[in-house]
């Protein structure tokens, strides 16, 4: 698949001290240039990992080292496109989500072409999260690669670990810079560079390739007299303003109403680093990412409004396919601290699950996807329900908004109780007892869905073209 089939994700980032509960929270949605692309949720072994790794969609190839880890990833269901891995935490609670595909400025690609024989979104989870065992060191493994094979695409790439939170924007073919968020700190990333001042005498929050100075005095790529890697890299298009950085803005607008005050969901200079007033929560994180400029002149779903007509892309729309928060959190063992929240399909419509990640297994609904419709699996079930309630948003909304609200509860719910048959566990039982309850989450909230299918369903046919009673007459 080409990668611009990939190409219009969202991402935030919330460090320790911003978030409710100290956890670090990484999140991203995965969206795809069409509607229906299937994904499944796996856990990857060592002796699964490859060890000559060749990509389906690029030139890139890679010997891979002899000693991965086990990790999680959403790959695709259907892998004739390559793996596309996504989203994943590893057996040492690093967690990566790859990649917020972003745009490079003219100036810069003829000063570093994109290669050909690069590394891309497809293989970079893949070749990267089995390897690390700390979010900086996956900057490291990354840089390396850049620096052997380069990149065919501009990417924005997120490691996190309990501790810290990184993220790295590569730039032409080779160069790049990666910035730790700091901890009471949230970011919203929109398919924009969106790194901007960079502290060359700050090595414990900002990471970048030796030539980094020397490549733009050279070529001539800095109009300021700061360096910012925004301005010197990034690109300031009419498509960043209808499709990018309205995202940003109403991001902002939620967290911090008192900052976007005034500008324009196209302004070019809304912050990368930002702070709110409040601790921020996964419900928080779920919000924004299933969002439509609700409440705003621009909401596509607002009476009256033609759809098509409308100026801005939403953050939740029908090509969301997969959205993953991952959770480190640092007040329980570290068996048991990390959480995979996965949804399924678009965001407006679906549910959180809270997945242990120290586990062998994924539960059989979100593992088994294929290219065929099927009601029972989590990824068709979701997609079913968004094709449903979209045509009939206002009359099937409030039986959708239930249901998230019953099911967001229930996983707050399962949380607690896993953590506390966890304690009781020993280390050598511990990973059989996470899948198991991983699968009876699973379980229960397949069923609450298929029932919410059903009502849907029942009141969606009720409301059809061409339909016809005898009160009528």
């Amino acid at each position: 698949m080409d990668s611009s089939e990939h190409s219009s994700c969202t991402t935030i980032l919330v460090g320790k001290n911003a978030s409710y509960d100290g956890s670090t929270l990484i999140a991203r949605n995965e969206d795809a240039g069409v509607a229906v692309n299937p994904k499944k949720f796996v856990v990857m072994h060592p002796a699964d990992q490859p060890r000559n790794y060749h990509a389906k969609g690029s030139q890139f190839a890679i010997q891979l080292p002899d000693n991965p880890q086990r990790y999680t990833a959403v790959p695709e269901a259907v892998d004739q496109n390559g793996v596309w891995g996504e989203a994943g935490i590893n057996g040492n609670n690093v967690a990566m989500s790859a990649t917020e595909t972003i745009t490079t400025n003219s100036r810069v690609l003829g000063a570093d072409p994109l290669t050909k024989s690069g590394v891309g979104e497809e293989d970079l989870l893949t070749v990267t999260l089995p390897y690390i065992n700390s979010a900086r060191e996956g900057v490291q493994r990354v840089a390396q690669i850049l620096k052997e094979h380069g990149t065919y695409e501009s990417n924005g790439i997120i490691f996190s670990d309990v501790n810290e939170i990184w993220y790295m924007e590569t730039a032409g073919g080779h160069h790049w810079v990666a910035q730790r968020i700091p901890d009471n700190a949230y970011v919203i990333a929109p398919n924009q560079t969106g790194i901007q001042e960079v502290d060359f005498n700050d090595p414990d929050n900002f990471m970048f390739p030796a030539d980094l100075r020397d490549f733009v005095k050279t070529n001539h790529l800095n109009p300021a007299n700061d360096f910012n890697f925004r301005k010197i890299f990034g690109s300031d298009s009419q498509l960043d303003h209808h499709y990018n950085t309205p995202r940003a803005w109403y991001g902002q607008r939620y967290f911090n109403p008192e900052s976007v005050q005034g500008k324009s969901p196209m302004s070019n200079n809304l912050p990368f680093i930002c702070h709110a007033d409040r601790k921020i929560t996964i419900e928080d994180i779920k919000f924004v990412l299933s969002s439509h400029y609700q409440d705003t002149p621009y909401d596509p779903f607002a009476p009256g409004v033609d759809y098509e007509k409308t100026p801005y892309r939403p953050i939740g729309f029908n090509r969301n396919q997969e959205l993953s928060i991952m959770q480190l959190r640092p007040y329980v063992a570290k068996s048991s601290a990390a959480i995979q929240w996965l949804a399924f399909a678009a965001n407006p419509y679906n549910i959180l699950v809270p997945f242990f990640t120290n586990i062998d297994e994924t539960p059989a609904a979100y593992g088994n996807t294929t290219g065929l419709l099927d009601s029972h699996n989590a990824y068709w079930l979701n997609r079913l329900i968004s094709l449903i309630a979209t045509d009939h948003y206002h009359s099937l909304m409030d039986q959708v908004e239930a249901y998230q609200e019953k099911e967001m509860g229930y996983g707050h719910q399962r949380v607690a109780e896993i953590d506390k048959l966890a304690a009781k566990t020993s280390q050598a039982g511990l990973i059989k007892v996470l899948t198991d309850e991983n699968d009876k989450t699973a379980d229960t909230v397949m069923k609450d869905t298929q029932k919410l299918l059903t009502k849907l369903v029942a009141q969606a046919s009720n409301r059809v073209r061409g339909s016809f009673t005898r009160a009528h007459y």
